[in-house]
């Protein structure tokens, strides 16, 4: 599975650079790297993505462990928990022709969800200020992130939607996602889609992670988010469509 070509190396090692950058404050690019290890490895993807993940939750945390706060995660865990054993499931049974046009699917819902919130604001906030879509919202990001590492851009619009301010924002959703992405790897062991093989592939990807998260912070107070974010959501169309679509 890992004696890759140089293309698909390169692939790779733009997916562990993505990790990084989005880590870094650039929550829209997860999209890419999700993109491109669906591509190299199918179903596996999850699996193999998820420690690339935790590396990077773990260079990000002492930033921002200043910021937010540990009660709105452990409100959003318990129904998250559920969504990921929802997505246990289905990992164990979905056939590989599956996984591509689910993750595709669920890539294009996150870029819906943006392009709903940019483009009609009030509505969003009418449907997000609802009694149940705090739970909602928590059991579909657990579904997303178990089945395709997905679920930021959900965890951000329930938290944009609570009007909590950028960096406390920053700071809950750091906490989150390295307790989720904790809980997650004895699921993605016990399917045998985290091995030892693909630990040891991951740690040849390390430096470029800690290299996006470098690029990331610089990039962050010189380029602009908002056009950065709609080439990201341009992609994230374009790669989802590939996916549900277009999959082999």
């Amino acid at each position: 599975m890992f004696d890759l070509t140089a293309a698909a190396w390169a692939m790779a090692i733009l997916a562990a650079l993505s990790v990084g950058v989005s880590k870094a404050g650039f929550g829209g690019v997860g999209v890419i790297q999700v993109y491109l290890m669906a591509e190299l490895f199918g179903k596996s993807s999850v699996g193999i993505l998820l420690p690339m993940l935790i590396v990077a939750d773990l260079m990000v945390f002492p930033a921002y462990r200043k910021h937010g706060s540990w009660p709105p995660v452990w409100k959003l865990l318990w129904p998250a928990l559920i969504g990921m054993t929802a997505g246990f499931f289905l990992l164990d049974v979905m056939s590989e022709s599956l996984a591509k046009p689910l993750i595709g699917l669920i890539i294009l819902t996150m870029a819906a969800l943006q392009l709903v919130r940019k483009s009609r604001p009030e509505s969003f906030a009418i449907f997000a200020e609802s009694k149940g879509y705090g739970a909602a919202a928590g059991v579909f990001a657990g579904f997303a992130t178990m089945v395709a590492n997905a679920a930021g851009p959900v965890f951000q619009l329930f938290l944009i939607s609570r009007r909590i301010p950028k960096m406390e924002l920053v700071g809950i959703g750091v906490r989150f996602f390295l307790l989720v992405n904790l809980i997650k790897l004895p699921f993605t062991g016990g399917l045998g889609m985290t091995t030892s093989e693909s630990l040891l592939f991951n740690l040849k990807l390390v430096p470029f992670i800690f290299l996006g998260v470098w690029a990331g912070k610089w990039m962050l107070v010189r380029v602009s988010q908002v056009w950065f974010e709609r080439i990201v959501l341009a992609f994230a169309l374009l790669a989802g469509s590939k996916l549900l679509f277009f999959s082999s």
